[in-house]
């Protein structure tokens, strides 16, 4: 599927490994997901628009640039905020919106407690950060209310993402590029990924 970008790099696959084991502990298993996360991301971004400027160095004066594009950043509450600070840092200047999308652990069918998205979003890159992409429920939820705001260049990044979420979102939204470390198995009975990593939230934020 052309835009879907599985990520391959070594410290990936090592710092995976680390975020699928069941031992991992809080502090190491934030260590791994935001070394992921960073190198997701500059592969999410590697295409953004530049501005020609001038930079003075110690030495003399030269050519230089800066980031043209106006990049907002919208994670997926709760887990998504694990991948804001990555973000933040690779683009200090990014734009923030929030979307709160609850699943309900009966349907796996999420309802939406929280939307603050920026107004107007056409012709700015919106970037859908969410650490698992498993049904595709909420990140279709969350795209559609990007859209619905004008949203007209949007991406996708996940740690580790399931067939099903990956195909629903590429039938729905083939303008929208997935970027991920790991595309899994499948889904189990209770939607989860397989083999996935658990509760990317509950582990993170150390809430087990």
């Amino acid at each position: 599927m052309e835009n879907v970008k599985v990520v391959s790099h070594p410290v990936i696959a090592h710092s995976l490994t680390v975020l699928r084991d069941i031992n991992t502990e809080a502090a190491a298993f934030r260590r791994h997901a935001d070394s992921v996360a960073h190198i997701l991301l500059q592969h999410a971004t590697f295409d953004l628009s530049l501005r020609e400027t001038t930079v003075t160095t110690p030495l003399a004066e030269t050519k230089g640039y800066d980031i043209a594009d106006t990049v907002i950043a919208v994670p997926i509450l709760r887990a998504g905020l694990a991948m804001l600070p990555a973000v933040q840092q690779l683009i200090p200047n990014v734009r923030v919106g929030f979307i709160g999308l609850e699943r309900d652990e009966a349907t796996a069918v999420a309802h939406q407690y929280y939307n603050k998205i920026p107004g107007d979003l056409a012709e700015q890159r919106v970037m859908v950060i969410d650490p698992m992409l498993a049904t595709g429920g909420t990140m279709d939820d969350t795209i559609r209310a990007a859209k619905s705001k004008g949203a007209d260049n949007i991406v996708i990044v996940c740690i580790v993402s399931s067939p099903e979420g990956v195909e629903r979102i590429t039938s729905n939204h083939s303008d929208v590029t997935i970027y991920t470390a790991a595309l899994d198995e499948k889904l189990d009975h209770r939607k989860y990924i397989v083999p996935g990593l658990g509760d990317f939230g509950d582990r993170y934020f150390d809430t087990l």
